[in-house]
């Protein structure tokens, strides 16, 4: 069996951002040799996400407006979690959007459906984190 481990660094320029990471995941595929086999893809970040969905803008936004309006930013008083913090909103949109993807490889590629992409999800952001993609099969 061969297996890949990288981590992938992202630091956003927003609080809340989304960001399509499928292309850098299927170049680690390529790289692991897998032909069949499993990509986990999860973000190490209690305030983040990997999720799959549409490469679309305006459904990016809604996901932000719906977001907010489940776990709004503000009052920050409002939270315990906030005693000291600011950002149990973005726990709590992590919570929704997920921590991990699993996606079969096949014929050494992403076996993904019409339109999915990957996309690390950022709710509290302007600050260093990885993403774990761990690749397993033959």
């Amino acid at each position: 069996m061969k297996s890949l481990t990288k981590e992938l660094w992202f630091e956003t320029k927003q609080r809340r951002e989304f960001i399509n990471i499928t292309d850098q995941v299927e170049a680690l595929v390529a790289a692991s040799g897998v032909q069949e086999g499993l990509c986990l893809v999860n973000a190490m970040h209690i305030t983040a996400s990997v999720f799959i969905n549409d490469d679309e803008s305006g459904l990016h936004r809604d996901f932000d407006i719906w977001l907010e309006k489940l776990a709004p930013h503000e009052p920050v008083s409002s939270y315990y979690h906030n005693r000291g913090e600011d950002n149990a909103d973005a726990h709590m949109k992590r919570q929704i959007m997920g921590r991990e993807v699993v996606v079969a490889i096949t014929q050494g590629r992403l076996h993904l459906g019409p339109w999915e992409q990957i996309f690390y999800g950022e709710f509290d952001g302007q600050r260093r984190k990885r993403v774990l993609v761990k690749i397993i099969g033959e």
